[in-house]
């Protein structure tokens, strides 16, 4: 995701009802605010890295993998 819009983007804005502005103005709302809430909270030391295991159902450590 860019911070600069395209072209193209201004181009689709002008197609836009006013429900569809107003959508994508809330949801980049709810994404700035979720940004805020990220950057306050403390920073992990440590941590394991690469993607959530949690989410993706397994543990890798040095190359070995649990599942839980």
């Amino acid at each position: 995701m860019t911070d600069q819009p395209s072209k193209a983007d201004a181009d689709r804005e002008k197609d836009l009802t006013p429900a569809a502005s107003r959508a994508l103005a809330e949801a980049e709302a709810r994404r700035e605010a979720y940004r805020q809430k990220e950057a306050a909270l403390p920073k992990e030391i440590g941590g394991g890295g690469g993607k959530e295991p949690g989410r993706y159902g397994d543990w890798e450590v040095k190359g070995l993998a649990s599942d839980f």
